[in-house]
């Protein structure tokens, strides 16, 4: 088996504040290792992800089954080792929004950050079957 199928997501309680462990920083962004994840009130299902060390570097994010309840991903397994992943209820998935002044904002549905709920360690990470999903998918209006 070189994937892991994440089918379902239990809720992940969150305090108004709780910090994450990135080893690897996210895409582009390698060198920041800690970010706050903050959900407000009233802004919920969103998730604001706020470098620890750079506060003007945050990015929206989502979880991806309150956008695309069907979403399916497959962990590589060598990312299911690193995070310490025991079963798919270890897990909790973010994904990042990205803003257009002109059209609909997207959803990266190709690299969700994963998240160790237990550990609080992170990885963003390009799912196995990536070829599946947009790396542009559109955030629902509703």
């Amino acid at each position: 088996m070189n994937t892991v199928e994440i089918q379902a997501e239990n809720p992940f309680a969150l305090g108004s504040e709780t910090v994450i462990h990135l080893p690897c920083g996210l895409l582009g962004f390698e060198q920041f290792k800690k970010y706050a994840v903050q959900s407000n009130y009233g802004e919920e299902p969103f998730y604001w992800l706020q470098a620890v060390d750079d506060p003007a570097l945050c990015f929206l994010t989502v979880s991806p089954f309150e956008v695309l309840p069907s979403y399916e991903p497959d962990l590589p397994v060598e990312d299911v080792r690193f995070l310490g992943i025991e079963c798919p209820d270890d897990v909790f998935l973010l994904n990042i929004i990205t803003f257009r002044r002109q059209g609909r904002s997207t959803v990266n549905l190709k690299g969700p950050i994963v998240i160790n709920r237990f550990s609080l360690i992170g990885k963003q990470v390009v799912i196995s079957n990536a070829a599946e999903y947009s790396l542009q998918y559109p955030l629902p209006t509703e």
